[in-house]
């Protein structure tokens, strides 16, 4: 039986094209808690697309789709979510990021969020 993890898409867009679009789609699909903060408001799969910071509660999952140049301004905040694992999409890795979120004892792997779904492995 799956598990239902409270995910966060960080880096969310409201073009079905990007990966984040799909990646929505797809937590929702697999019947996933998601909430999604991106760069323009919207609404994908009926998940609000929030571009202010929020103070999610029992984030399990955050998913980024936000290239290591612009993470630096998130480091902090996505910490204080204190989620269980932080998933580098394709072009997101970040060895400062990977370094802090160690120190913090805040699981990360570098895996695509969509084959983790399509293989039973997220």
């Amino acid at each position: 039986m799956q598990t239902n993890k409270k995910t966060l898409v960080f880096g969310a867009s409201l073009n079905p094209s990007r990966y984040s679009n799909l990646a929505l789609n797809r937590l929702i699909s697999h019947g996933h808690d998601v909430v999604a903060f991106g760069l323009k408001e919207g609404e994908v799969a009926g998940v609000k697309i929030d571009t202010e910071l929020k103070p999610y509660n029992a984030v399990d999952t955050v998913t980024l789709y936000m290239n290591p140049d612009r993470q630096a301004a998130f480091y902090d905040y996505i910490m204080s979510l204190q989620p269980n694992r932080v998933i580098f999409n394709p072009g997101t890795e970040n060895a400062e990021f990977f370094t802090l979120l160690g120190k913090a004892g805040i699981e990360f792997e570098v895996a695509c969020t969509l084959v983790l779904l399509g293989t039973n492995q997220y």
